[in-house]
């Protein structure tokens, strides 16, 4: 989103500053560490996987509990940040263009 707002938004964009950097990346760590717990209080588990030297959760469980925690995981984890990414992307594209535009 820094990107975004630097380009899209070019010098009326406000800078990043030191606090809100240390902000952002304490909410990314919350985030994750969110949903990494959420297995160890029962919404879904964590498995052996492979040739049992790793572990990931249980997606080939069939019960609710386990499939409702890889659906909001899947949108919350993979397809809300690709959303934003590809809207932001989307968004500098079209900046980068239009510059492009005005420079020739």
């Amino acid at each position: 989103l820094d990107r975004y707002n630097v380009i899209v938004r070019g010098l009326s964009a406000d800078p990043m500053t030191s606090k809100g950097a240390m902000i952002r990346i304490f909410m990314i760590w919350a985030f994750c560490i969110m949903w990494t717990i959420f297995p160890f209080f029962g919404w879904n588990r964590y498995v052996p996987e492979g040739n049992m030297t790793a572990c990931g959760t249980d997606y080939l469980n069939k019960d609710w509990i386990s499939r409702s925690y890889i659906l909001v995981y899947a949108v919350f984890v993979y397809f809300a940040p690709l959303m934003i990414i590809i809207y932001s992307y989307v968004f500098i594209v079209q900046a980068v263009a239009a510059h492009e535009k005005n420079m020739r």
